[in-house]
């Protein structure tokens, strides 16, 4: 334990400890072990090492190369469960990478309740990634570009849709810690010049998707909240924004306006406290 918590640590690793007791107790053998750390300390994700990612209390698989669930979309979740209907519910998680935040969100309804759950990423890997974390839940999962992909007869139903868009600056990729930069697919993390590319694309999007009084959530940055905000206002949809101190998060909530009596009824979310690996927000653009 002392040996690779020391190695660990020379590496960088802040939570050495934490991590030397997650490699150590997946490992099968001394030499899958000193496998494990070798690549841990060349800068590999722990979670890709590990093969799993801990979010909101679950255990999501995560493959080579697709982007890892940070902790602070965890506040994304909890916003979208307190806003879920109590009826039958249709959920889309555009970007979905691994599919967790659709997976955390079907965990956090009620037992019991339908749940049609869509998933859409442009990433082949990520696409089966998902695929394999979603099918316990039913989840239908498409590869393509954000709606391009998804059935027609999606159109107009969706209640929540949610996506954690890729919102780093292009400039700032460079400046990434290695394991990100270096082994999450670039998709999963450029948003263009002002990192919010792909997110303006989504919002405009949004109205033909989500049924009336439906909601799309993103997640974004404080700096870049504002132009996020009047995206949405400009698409029709009605916005407003949620901060979490505890987790550093920044959550844009957009409602499509629908007729009074058609809003969804909001309720207490009842996401779990999460435990397990948590990648370190470092690679967030704020902190770029």
């Amino acid at each position: 334990m002392s040996t690779v918590v020391d190695q660990l640590r020379a590496a960088g690793c802040v939570f050495a400890e934490a991590e030397a007791e997650l490699l150590l107790a997946a490992a099968g053998t001394p030499a899958e072990l000193a496998a494990m750390v070798r690549r841990r300390v060349e800068g590999r994700p722990l979670e890709q090492i590990l093969g799993w990612a801990g979010f909101a209390g679950l255990r999501v698989a995560v493959r080579p190369g697709v982007f890892v669930p940070r902790r602070r979309t965890e506040q994304l979740v909890r916003e979208a469960a307190a806003l879920a209907p109590a009826a039958p519910v249709v959920v889309l998680d555009l970007c979905c990478g691994t599919g967790a935040l659709g997976l955390a969100l079907v965990s956090a309804l009620p037992a019991g309740q339908r749940v049609e759950l869509h998933a859409a990423d442009i990433d082949p890997v990520a696409v089966d990634c998902a695929r394999h974390n979603l099918a316990p839940a039913g989840g239908h999962v498409y590869q393509g570009d954000l709606y391009e992909p998804l059935p027609p007869g999606l159109r107009g139903r969706v209640d929540i849709l949610l996506a954690n868009a890729p919102y780093v600056p292009t400039g700032a990729i460079a400046t990434l810690p290695p394991e990100a930069r270096d082994h999450e697919h670039r998709a999963a993390l450029d948003g263009g010049p002002d990192g919010l590319d792909v997110l303006r694309r989504v919002l405009a999007g949004a109205a033909t998707w989500l049924r009336p009084g439906g909601h799309v959530l993103v997640e974004t940055s404080r700096e870049q909240a504002p132009v996020a905000l009047d995206a949405a206002a400009g698409h029709g949809l009605r916005p407003r924004l949620v901060t979490a101190d505890e987790l550093d998060a920044t959550v844009v909530i957009a409602t499509r306006p629908g007729a009074p009596g058609e809003g969804i009824t909001a309720r207490p979310g009842r996401l779990p406290r999460a435990s397990g690996p948590y990648r370190s927000d470092r690679t967030d653009q704020e902190d770029a």
